[in-house]
């Protein structure tokens, strides 16, 4: 039985994922920023996050939230409003345009895969099926 250097598949596995990433960043923006794009996605996971709930979320200075968020609500992507229990407090929330937006983008990164998926022979196919198991599996291990 051969066996399997863990640290040089963790290497090639975490360099896979991270043009795969890329890959579908590029491909799916349209007219917002990757910064913007993330933001969005966190806002629609999130609910009505506060300014502080997005900077834990995106590991980021909260500075750089309030300009992000300033930029998307300009856009007319997201809304602002006073916190019900804390007027200090700022929520933000999806408009339908950013909700739409939210929907655009994922689609547009679903399309690319489709689209690379489609070049595959259907053992590929089935093999990467296979593979997104063991990714959601990598992924629920604790």
């Amino acid at each position: 039985m051969k066996n399997v250097d863990t640290n040089e598949t963790a290497a090639r596995l975490r360099r896979s994922i991270t043009r795969l990433n890329r890959r579908l960043r590029q491909s799916s923006l349209g007219g917002t920023s990757p910064a913007q794009a993330s933001l969005l996605a966190s806002v629609d996971k999130l609910g009505s996050p506060s300014l502080g709930d997005l900077a834990v979320a995106e590991q980021i200075q909260p500075p750089s939230v309030t300009r992000l968020v300033r930029s998307l609500e300009d856009a007319g992507l997201i809304l602002c409003s006073p916190d019900a229990n804390d007027r200090r407090c700022t929520r933000v929330s999806l408009t339908s345009k950013g909700r739409a937006e939210v929907v655009a983008i994922r689609a547009r990164k679903t399309e690319f895969l489709e689209s690379r998926l489609a070049k595959m022979s259907d053992e590929e196919q089935r093999r990467l099926g296979e593979l997104v198991e063991l990714l959601e599996y990598l992924l629920d291990l604790s």
